[in-house]
């Protein structure tokens, strides 16, 4: 089993397969070659990217990213002014040191968005190399960013998992599930709810006060950056000049605070979830939930359910709604995918609806079945969505969709209480479904900004 803070990682904008995983793969390989004692002989490290990491390169800042891991940084804990500082620094020298060792690499000749070579195992494929002072190369190794910041070498995708199950670390859990049937059966044989049963896997991985504290950053970076995304003005980065509308509708929002309108419900989840998502765009500091591009929607649930009128949130409401969101994610990360160049956006934003739909169910005093019926319904009013960025930028229409997303997970949890839990489609059929769509899906609508708006909009 993996564990929900595997789903909910803090990093950066705008991507976490694009920005996130190409600094994390930068580190491995930094280590690697470590591990191997291969450092002393390395004179220059080169970098390739291949298939969505090439397509939507430049407008995803994965590059950029995957020169920050080289230089050392880590996705949770960059200091922004100084990782600015560091990449001028080695645009300027084609150089940089680590650990003691001064490693040749220019941005210009070194880093290659490679369109020819068609990625193997995964969509998302990065090679590294490295040169020791005679050009000749010393070390190479392959990786993938498989979605939501989750990385994996080449050796680890072609090893077939043993009997369908992927093995991962941790040490074993009191109640493992790999299916929704299976969660809801544990449930019921313990009479205790989903987040009780993900809160008592994650007791054996480490101390209950340890994960809690955790969960509790993790709710604080969702809602700093509504905040500052609630109050930053201005266009984002980029060719598309879009300019950021969270504050405008923030505005509008406190201005009439009487306003008792039905419709008010959208623009308060829509100024949230677009807060976050504008951020992203701008490459600041987010949670992936599951993934960057899809940063927006269990934010925009948490801070309009679970906290009070001062932003404040519920720690009794906040850890239901993450360890059942939690749950609900881990299932789509081990039964399809949460990558959007493997699925589509049905694999980010669907995923994270269907997250925060079973999440609020949850908050609302749905049983594990109710719970179970609104993550299906979250999903498959999703399924098909294509990954289309315009300029391969996280702006157009992500940053819109994640709204919509938002709107669609709380309906999506009111259907859900309505019923018994017991639906025409289970949540099982509704994951296996999205899996066998994405792999039908083409791949010009897989985050690869080859079709759908991405080439029927005109880039400004």
């Amino acid at each position: 089993m993996l564990s929900i803070l595997d789903i909910f990682r803090i990093g950066i904008g705008p991507s976490s397969s694009h920005t996130v995983g190409p600094m994390r793969i930068s580190q491995r390989f930094w280590k690697r070659l470590a591990q191997m004692g291969h450092l002393d002989q390395t004179d220059r490290i080169k970098m390739i990217f291949r298939g969505s990491l090439a397509f939507t390169g430049i407008g995803h800042g994965t590059p950029r990213a995957g020169y920050l891991g080289l230089l050392g940084f880590q996705p949770e804990t960059i200091n922004l002014d100084a990782a600015e500082a560091a990449l001028a620094n080695l645009e300027a020298e084609g150089r940089f040191i680590r650990d003691g060792h001064s490693v040749r690499f220019d941005v210009q000749a070194d880093m290659v968005l490679d369109y020819e070579q068609v990625a193997e195992l995964h969509p998302n494929e990065m090679e590294m190399q490295a040169f020791d002072t005679e050009g000749q190369r010393i070390y190479a190794r392959t990786y993938y960013s498989t979605g939501g910041g989750f990385t994996a070498s080449y050796s680890q995708l072609a090893k077939p998992a043993k009997d369908d199950k992927v093995s991962v670390g941790g040490g074993a859990v009191p109640f493992p599930f790999g299916s929704a049937k299976e969660l809801l059966f544990r449930c019921a044989q313990q009479e205790i709810s989903i987040a009780d049963l993900v809160l008592a896997n994650e007791d054996a991985r480490r101390p209950r006060g340890k994960t809690e504290r955790r969960l509790d950053q993790i709710i604080s970076v969702m809602l700093a950056g509504i905040e500052r995304g609630l109050h930053t003005r201005g266009e984002l980065p980029g060719g598309l000049r879009v300019s950021r509308r969270a504050p405008d509708i923030w505005a509008k929002l406190r201005g009439a605070p009487g306003a008792n309108e039905r419709e008010t419900l959208f623009d308060w989840l829509n100024v949230y979830a677009m807060a976050v998502n504008e951020e992203n765009a701008a490459g600041g500091q987010i949670v992936t939930a599951p993934t960057n591009g899809a940063a927006g929607i269990i934010p925009a649930i948490i801070r309009h359910y679970c906290c009070d009128e001062a932003a404040k949130p519920d720690p009794s409401k906040t850890q239901v709604f993450l360890a059942t969101a939690g749950g609900i994610g881990l299932l789509y990360k081990q039964r399809a995918s949460i990558s959007g160049a493997e699925m589509g956006c049905q694999g980010e934003v669907g995923v994270a609806c269907s997250m925060a739909a079973g999440g609020l169910a949850a908050v609302w005093g749905g049983t594990p079945e109710q719970v179970a019926c609104a993550a299906e319904i979250g999903m498959e009013h999703n399924l098909g969505l294509t990954c289309d960025p315009v300029g391969g930028l996280v702006q157009i229409p992500c940053i819109e969709r994640n709204a919509i997303g938002a709107v669609k997970a709380a309906n999506a949890a009111r259907l859900a209480l309505h019923g018994s839990g017991v639906g025409k489609v289970s949540l099982d059929q509704v994951i296996e479904t999205m899996r066998q769509t994405g792999l039908d899906m083409s791949s010009k609508y897989k985050e690869t900004s080859q079709g759908g708006l991405a080439v029927n909009v005109i880039e400004c």
